[in-house]
């Protein structure tokens, strides 16, 4: 009987290992060829490098912090509401990062669509580079950072950044699994962002009907993320420091920590925690409430070992929409999305990074 336990326990080893070795095959076919497309800035000079290392050393991992934590429950309760709204309202410019419960998207839900992810993400790269993704745009599925002229631009990650001005088609008898859920996920994260919406317009004692009548789902984005295993975590970031040009992101996590935040001029770890949404205000809601609420610098630093996995729900208005405050003296001055956004791009493309907010000043 002990030789049997024996050689069972060890062909459980063996099916371990083999599993091991089959996942390991399969992240490796999945994953894109980041150093052989970069090579050239992975062999760069030293001074690239000893920034990044800095960089990537920075405070974050030595200050891990939860972010405040807001139960969306207590807005149905009369004793609570007002409290529970200016909680919102503080954690938005104080930190302009914080995580809610009991926000109405079901675990279920959040499970089917990471499920979909993975089997996405998990098809070979050359299948995700050349294959159109449902009937999204030809350029959902990106990867890396094709503008990158330095290693403080590369992102060692890939997406399909979705766009939801399809997601009222009708789906069809061969619509797929993933096309079912990221609609319903969209519908969902869309009610409650115009509920945070609602919130924060009211803590600034206006109506947040303009914002939401801008945001239509239609003119949302739904962006699915994995950040591979990087072999080189001190020499590149898993995404580049940036903010976020939109009125709010919902953000859904896995276990995998790695989102970190700028506050008070030092990099902060943000402890994950896949039990909560965390709600983060963009550039545009920052220019609306006159900088009341702040659209912080973040980033995601790579893991040696584990992928991670994220989705992000982007509330954005139609380009032709004006964000203007009431406030007076206004910090920025009146200006469209589209007009925001081609800036934006245009930075980018000329010096490597988004200047954001400050081309719009006063």
């Amino acid at each position: 009987m002990e030789v049997l336990g024996i050689v069972s326990e060890a062909q459980k080893i063996t099916k371990v290992a083999v599993d091991h070795r089959s996942t390991a095959a399969v992240l490796m076919a999945s994953t894109p060829p980041f150093l052989t497309t970069y090579k050239n800035l992975l062999h760069g000079t030293d001074d690239d490098r000893n920034i990044l290392r800095h960089e990537a050393e920075a405070d974050g991992d030595h200050y891990c912090v939860d972010l405040p934590l807001i139960d969306l429950s207590r807005l149905d309760d009369e004793l609570e509401a007002e409290q529970c709204r200016q909680d919102i309202v503080a954690a938005a410019s104080e930190w302009g990062f914080f995580q809610v419960v009991n926000h109405g998207i079901s675990n279920k839900l959040l499970a089917r669509l990471r499920a979909e992810q993975v089997k996405m993400f998990r098809q070979p790269f050359k299948m995700k580079a050349n294959k159109r993704f449902l009937d999204f745009s030809e350029d959902s599925y990106r990867w890396g950072t094709p503008t990158a002229t330095s290693l403080k631009q590369l992102s060692w990650s890939e997406a399909y950044h979705i766009p939801l001005s399809s997601a009222n088609r009708a789906a069809g008898a061969r619509a797929s699994s993933a096309r079912y859920v990221i609609e319903e996920i969209s519908e969902a994260m869309s009610q409650l962002a115009d509920e945070l919406v609602d919130t924060l317009a009211q803590g600034l004692g206006c109506d947040g009907r303009y914002i939401k009548e801008s945001c239509a789902r239609n003119m949302c984005y739904l962006r699915l993320n994995r950040y591979p295993p990087c072999p080189i975590p001190g020499k590149v970031f898993g995404l580049v420091p940036h903010t976020d040009s939109d009125f709010i992101t919902i953000l859904c996590q896995d276990r995998v920590k790695g989102l970190q935040l700028k506050k008070g001029g030092r990099w902060i770890t943000v402890k994950p925690n896949p039990n909560t949404l965390i709600i983060n205000i963009g550039d545009l809601f920052q220019a609306w409430s006159n900088g009341i609420y702040r659209s912080v610098e973040h980033r995601v630093m790579p893991n040696p070992h584990q992928e991670r996995f994220s989705v992000a729900y982007f509330v954005c208005p139609c380009k032709e929409t004006m964000i203007e405050s009431n406030a007076e003296p206004a910090i920025y001055r009146k200006f469209s999305f589209g007009e925001y956004r081609q800036q934006v791009q245009e930075d980018v493309r000329l010096t490597g990074y988004k200047v954001g907010l400050t081309r719009f000043l006063a």
